[in-house]
């Protein structure tokens, strides 16, 4: 990523939003808002509606301005078929509310219950403050009951708005039809001859059987009453707007409704809803001639992928949640990889292999910060992942990288008081270090582990020496190894070990251990280093030497490297020690 692609959308934004906001009403709170429908688990890729304007929030806040960020929970919405993994029984529940579906294990108090709570948690976690908004609780209070009837009373202006984005061919002289397509909402056109009947942007929820599938047949501006049929059980009834309220707008008015109610300044949306003929399109004039408000300042957000999610124990649904991706990340990593980008670039969490690299690209960002050697928009981003403008987001007081707490554990098989004496003395710059300073990141590496590397790629600490390749040894590769042997404890430090395990190929060269590697020299260490690996974990490559080295301790590397030598148990306990990265 270049400077430009992510330096400082959330400033460029900010800046548009106050500005937006100053027009409307100088001095005025700015609003910023998130959309979601908890009709399932909330995943990463739904992650960036919270976190784009969270960002932007947070940096209106910075600057001393008033803001707040709206969450608003779209469980009015019915649900749309039956969830994968319950019974063919709950179809009994399809077209009904979200939040009076029950919860099939009985923990949470509704369908839509039972996906909030895990968002709270990792919104929590991630240092994201919000309002939230339940629309199911804003329609049946009655809230919303004059825009309702000012839209029904506007139902011909909405029609005439919604044909101008027509896409369907022939659908006739009303738009109704196009709203049974639209994302998010369950068929709002009343049949399939809608187009010779009067459009009603409003779908009551059946009073018998609960469903939305139901037929405005006629209202009655004066006494604010609704009469309509129920396909589903053939119920008729009437509703009064201002006392009973039991239906909600269909989608492309009601967007638009909460934008005036709510008076929000900014709200960015999935790339799909910018399209001409979509929601914030239609929106955007629906709020101006229907409501007579304004449109919030539009930012449309691409695509979230994910590798290496397969073993990861997410919700219902096969679909890695927030909560999923902070079981392996850091608050401050999974902020930064929403903030170091552009909200129209589309981008791939990989929580396999590419873990380490990742926070291997985090520890080096802070390492030139703290050098003074990070561009300004490094800082930037690097700021906004870590602090919001309440506080720290929570992290381990030291840095220690997560490929070598990785190794460390598995080497020592996860053994956590093992680690923690490694830890000790783990680096003369540093010393001292527990496993509590490395929290939660030692955490994140058990369960990286555990979940994600296969049992054939985990390291497997020989437990007896390889007599017959040690005794088949050519000249000098023994020459090689005593100069190891011998050196072994003169840095008993991570830096000291990746000094000497470079190091000893140089001085068979005749050079110091300090003297730059010629193209020579590169080829005699990585031959030492597969010489290494085979008889320390019979294989061609494993965790890095120097972090293998210092769990073993200097006792058990003496014992697998030194023919005969009968092995110590010193350093830790052998047999089904495990891989984590190559060398």
């Amino acid at each position: 990523m270049t400077g430009t692609e992510g330096s400082d959308w959330v400033s460029r934004t900010a800046d548009e939003v106050i500005a937006e906001a100053d027009r409307r009403a100088p001095g005025a709170p700015v609003v910023c808002a998130s959309g979601l429908s908890p009709s399932g688990p909330i995943h990463l890729g739904n992650l960036r509606e919270l976190m784009v304007p969270h960002l932007v929030a947070d940096e209106v806040r910075r600057r001393g301005r008033e803001c707040v960020h709206l969450l608003s929970w779209d469980d009015y919405d019915r649900l749309r078929r039956v969830p994968a993994g319950l019974p063919p029984s709950f179809a009994d529940h399809v077209g009904r509310p979200l939040t009076a579906v029950p919860d099939p294990d009985g923990v949470h108090d509704s369908w839509a219950e039972r996906f909030k709570a895990p968002v709270r948690a990792a919104m929590d976690a991630l240092g994201i403050e919000v309002r939230e908004i339940s629309q199911t609780a804003m329609y049946a209070s009655g809230t919303y009951a004059d825009a309702i009837l000012h839209a029904l009373d506007e139902r011909a202006r909405i029609d005439s708005i919604l044909a101008r984005y027509r896409t369907r061919p022939g659908a006739g002289g009303s738009a109704a039809t196009e709203e049974t397509t639209d994302a998010g909402e369950a068929g709002d056109a009343v049949g399939p001859d809608s187009a010779a009947r009067l459009y009603y942007p409003y779908r009551p929820y059946c009073h018998r059987c609960g469903r939305d599938t139901t037929q405005v047949t006629s209202y009655d501006a004066a006494g604010a009453w609704v009469d309509y049929a129920c396909a589903a059980c053939g119920h008729r009834d009437r509703v009064h707007l201002r006392e009973d309220n039991h239906g909600k707008l269909v989608w492309k008015v009601d967007w638009p409704m909460r934008w005036a109610h709510e008076r929000v300044t900014f709200e960015p949306f999935g790339a799909d809803h910018s399209a001409p003929g979509s929601s914030y399109t239609v929106g955007a004039q629906v709020v101006r001639e229907v409501f007579g408000g304004q449109p919030p300042v539009p930012l449309a957000y691409s695509f979230v992928g994910i590798r290496g999610m397969a073993k990861m124990s997410s919700s219902a649904g096969g679909v890695p949640t927030p909560a999923d991706g902070l079981r392996i990340l850091e608050p401050a990593v999974l902020r930064w990889l929403y903030a170091r980008r552009l909200p129209g670039q589309a981008f791939t969490i990989d929580f396999g292999a590419e873990v380490s690299r990742l926070y291997d690209e985090w520890d080096r960002l802070a390492e030139r910060i703290e050098a003074g050697q990070a561009q300004p928009w490094e800082r930037d981003v690097a700021d906004r992942a870590t602090t919001t403008s309440r506080g720290r987001v929570a992290g381990p007081r030291r840095r220690v990288s997560f490929r070598v707490l990785a190794s460390l554990l598995d080497v020592t098989a996860g053994d956590t008081a093992q680690v923690g004496r490694i830890l000790t003395g783990f680096d003369d710059g540093a010393p001292g270090i527990t496993v509590d300073d490395v929290e939660p990141r030692l955490s994140l590496a058990r369960t990286w582990l555990a979940e994600q590397v296969p049992a054939e790629e985990r390291t497997h600490v020989r437990t007896e020496p390889d007599t017959d390749l040690l005794a088949s040894l050519s000249a000098e590769d023994a020459a090689s190894l005593r100069e190891l042997t011998t050196r072994l404890t003169d840095d008993w430090t991570l830096t000291g070990l990746t000094r000497l395990v470079y190091g000893v190929p140089k001085l068979r060269a005749g050079l110091t251990l300090d003297d730059p590697a010629t193209a020579e020299v590169k080829r005699a260490q990585r031959g030492f280093f597969r010489l290494l690996y085979r008889l320390l974990v019979g294989a061609d490559r494993g965790p890095r030497l120097p972090t293998l080295l210092l769990a073993l301790g200097p006792d058990r590397v003496r014992a697998l490297l030194a023919e005969g030598g009968p092995l110590q148990e010193a350093g830790t306990s052998g047999g089904d020690n495990r891989l984590t990265e190559p060398g």
